[in-house]
Order: structure tokens, then C-alpha cells, then sequence
């Protein structure tokens, strides 16, 4: 599993502003949560539901946990007649947590958040009416559902999730136990959504899931990642960008570097679940690579794709880590040649083994984490000033301001959700700044 994809962005997101009534979805976390939160509204609305408000909640650091309990009580001050549904890997993991807040009327299982049944049944009963918390085993759950949606709302890309759930028990990690077990959607259902999103203006989609490399051993054939992506660039030719969320390095296939190698619509922008740099501190995370595997691997997409710009998780201070280990993760910035870095610094998570090791303490795992965001800032401004002169394709995400190719934020001007070709000028305040020169058809 990914802690990006559960991923990077845990700070709260509405699906749309908050309305007097109607249905409301606020998400907290990852970019799976985002489209799952645009699934919620939709059954929800669908339902006839009103004056209602879901909290889609991240179980990813504890940090994430506080930040879903102050987003309920504060919406609870801001609708007090509405109805508040909490869901999510929180909710699942935690349950209890929410149904002792008095401002939630219902704790919801993450495998019953995104299905009409559920909607369609507590608009017909009621929320609040019986039971509070409706928490089904996530690991019963055999089976992920290839929802068909036309877009997300106010979102210049769309999502697409491909995969859910995961098989590995990464020690430091909970969200196995908020998503269940690995399982993945046919193909032809996802090429299917894509279409539906291209038809629907869409330029650049972002395949997303848990555990996104580990697609597809569930399915008939068993196919691999690389065989999904190299079939939706075939079969939807009208695809301008395709954009995968976070991958492990040590999974990817041989399809996979085909692709991208050979298909200039797959971006070279990959953002990778490293964690640390340090083999005895990735032993005892028990994850599957070593140092020198992910370093190869950058190598090596870098020898087949030279504009490659990298993303990567990585951890500060987790139990046991020396200032010799913090050193050989804090190096790895450079020697895989990292741009994008989310850190987050060492959380222990109950029921988790890590939360059971030895354990740094706050001060050492602070400074451990301040020093490696310095390093990245460090790598970014090099990326930055790397790109001026140059000519990208930009998506459009609002008024004003878009992404490259790498996913670097542009200042730019063009509509939203077009693809404008633009003359990188320089860079200011974090971002590139650059001119149209020409719209893409």
C-alpha cells in the first residue's frame, strides 16, 4: 500500500461549497476518497436525500483521525439541522470514535459508502432511526465495482478507480483494515469509464487505487497494470493524458515500462511508495524493496523516459531509525533524483506492529522530518529553475493556474480543463510561470 494515495493530500476538500441543505460531501485524504466522495453524492442525491452532510474520513496518521472529529463538530455548528453521515477508513477502523461524537447520526462502512442500495434504504427508513453505526467486516469484501461516473465536480481531471484494498501489512500502515483485501476492476469496465469521461470533455484521467501496481491477479487471465494501461491507450485513442497515482517501484511490470517507454500520453510523472532509504529500516517496515531496487528502478525509467519527474513518500523517524539510517533516507532525495516529496513524520497507529517497536522521540522525529521537507524544497527549486525555457503541455485546473506533463504547477492563463502548450518563462513563489504559446486541438 501507498500512504500517497491515501496518499498525500489529508487536508479537507468539499466536493462543493457547504449549502444551506441539500447533500453536501466532504472528503478528507486521498484521491480515491475524491472519487468516491463524487460516487456518495450522486447515490445520494439519487435517493432523494436533503439536508444532508458525509464526512469521508482518512485513517492514514493519527493526525488524520483528529482532523475527520473537528471537521464533524464543525459542521455540526454550521448545519445543526442537518443530518451528518460519517464514512470512510476512519469510520471503519474506528467506529466507535464517531458514534461517541453526538453530532453524527450514522458511522458508515467504507464497502457501503458508494452503493445505491445504501442510499436508497436510509432515505426510505431514515438516518438516525435505528442503528448508528453500520460497520460490515471490510475483509469479506471480494469484489470492487466499476462505477461509471460522468466527472467529478469542479475537477479539471478525472479519476478513475482501478483497484482496491491491499494485501501487504506494511508494519507501520492501518488502511488495510479500512479497505479490505486486495481486488481489482475488469478491464473492460474501466476503459468503458474512461470513454465516458473523454465523451465528456475530459483531457487527462488519473488511474487510481490502494494499491495500484497489484492489479489484476483476481481477474480472469490475470493481468498486470502494464496490460491495463497499454489497453486503455489502444482502445481509447481520443485519450490526450493518462496519469497514474502512486505505484511501488517493485511491482511494476514489464508492460508497464513498455508503455512508458513507447507512449508518450502516459506522463512521465510516477509517484512512488518508498517510505525510506535505509534497508534495515525497510526490513523492519516490512516492506518489499531495498535501497538499491528503488534506486535502479529511477534509473531506469529515467533511461527510457529522460523528461521522467518523480514523486515519493517517505517517513522520518520511525522506531528504531539511527541518524546513520535518517542519513541513507535523507540521501535518496538525490540519488533517485526525487522532485515531488510528501514526508510525514513517524505516527504510530494502534493495532499496528510498528506502534508496538521502539519508539523516537517527537523532537528527534520533527526535526528528522523538517530536515528531509528542506531537502525536498531543495530538489523542487532545482526542478523549478530545470524547467525554464522549456515547452510543456499544461491542463488547465483553474483560472490562471495548471500542471505540466510532471505535474508541476504552472501560473498560466487558459480555460479550465484545456490543454494549453506553454513557454515556461520562470518560476516564482513555488510555481513555474509561463505564456501560451498555442492551445493543443
Amino acid at each position: 500500500m501507498t500512504v500517497a494515495d491515501l496518499e498525500t493530500e489529508t487536508t479537507e476538500s468539499a466536493a462543493r461549497p457547504p449549502a444551506a441543505s441539500g447533500v453536501d460531501v466532504v472528503t478528507l485524504g486521498c484521491r480515491l476518497n475524491t472519487l468516491e466522495s463524487e460516487m456518495i453524492r450522486r447515490e445520494a442525491e439519487a435517493a432523494g436525500h436533503s439536508d444532508l452532510v458525509v464526512v469521508n474520513t482518512c485513517a492514514v496518521t493519527n493526525e488524520a483521525v483528529r482532523q475527520a472529529r473537528q471537521t464533524v463538530r464543525r459542521l455540526r455548528r454550521e448545519r445543526p439541522g442537518a443530518k451528518i453521515v460519517v464514512t470512510g477508513c476512519a469510520a471503519q477502523t474506528e467506529p466507535k470514535t464517531f458514534a461517541d461524537i453526538d453530532a453524527v447520526d450514522l458511522v458508515l462502512g467504507n464497502d457501503a459508502k458508494t452503493e445505491p442500495d445504501t442510499w436508497a434504504d436510509l432515505a426510505r427508513f431514515g438516518i438516525g432511526e435505528g442503528e448508528r453505526v453500520r460497520v460490515n467486516d471490510i475483509m469479506s469484501v471480494r469484489e470492487t465495482a466499476g462505477h461509471l461516473v460522468d466527472g467529478l465536480d469542479g475537477r479539471a481531471r478525472a479519476f478513475v478507480q482501478v483497484q482496491n484494498g491491499c494485501d501487504h501489512r506494511c508494519t507501520f500502515c492501518i488502511i488495510p483494515y479500512g479497505r479490505g483485501n486486495a481486488r481489482s476492476v475488469p478491464m473492460g469496465l474501466v476503459v468503458d469509464q474512461i470513454r465516458r469521461l473523454v465523451d465528456n470533455g475530459y483531457r487527462e484521467v488519473v488511474l487510481t487505487g490502494v494499491d495500484l501496481t497489484s492489479y489484476g491477479p483476481d481477474l480472469p487471465g490475470t493481468p498486470k497494470l502494464g496490460d491495463l494501461v497499454q489497453r486503455i491507450l489502444t482502445l481509447v485513442p481520443d485519450l490526450a493524458r493518462l496519469r497514474l497515482s502512486s505505484i511501488d517501484s517493485i511491482e511494476v511490470d514489464p508492460a508497464l515500462m513498455e508503455a512508458i517507454e513507447g507512449e508518450p500520453r502516459l506522463l512521465a510523472h510516477f509517484h512512488l511508495s518508498l517510505q525510506a532509504g535505509d534497508d534495515m529500516i525497510l526490513k523492519r517496515m516490512k516492506r518489499r524493496h531495498l535501497r538499491d531496487e528503488a534506486i535502479r528502478f529511477c534509473a531506469d525509467v529515467r533511461a527510457l523516459r529522460p523528461d521522467v519527474v518523480f514523486g515519493a513518500d517517505l517517513i522520518a523517524g520511525f522506531p528504531t531509525e539511527t541518524e546513520a539510517m535518517f542519513a541513507n533516507t535523507l540521501a535518496l532525495v538525490a540519488d533517485c533524483g526525487l522532485t515531488h516529496l510528501h514526508v510525514f513524520p513517524f505516527s504510530p497507529r494502534p493495532g499496528t506492529p510498528a506502534a508496538r517497536m521502539p519508539q523516537l522521540d517527537r523532537a528527534t522525529i520533527k526535526d528528522r522530518a523538517a530536515r528531509l521537507r528542506a531537502e525536498g524544497d531543495r530538489a523542487f527549486a532545482a526542478h523549478l529553475a530545470s524547467e525554464i525555457g522549456r515547452v510543456r503541455q499544461v491542463l488547465i485546473e483553474r483560472e490562471g493556474l495548471g500542471r505540466t506533463e510532471g505535474f508541476t504547477p504552472v501560473s498560466v492563463a487558459g480555460p479550465a480543463g484545456s490543454v494549453v502548450t506553454t513557454r515556461i518563462l520562470g518560476a516564482d513563489a513555488g510555481r513555474l510561470v509561463g505564456e501560451p504559446v498555442s492551445e493543443a486541438a
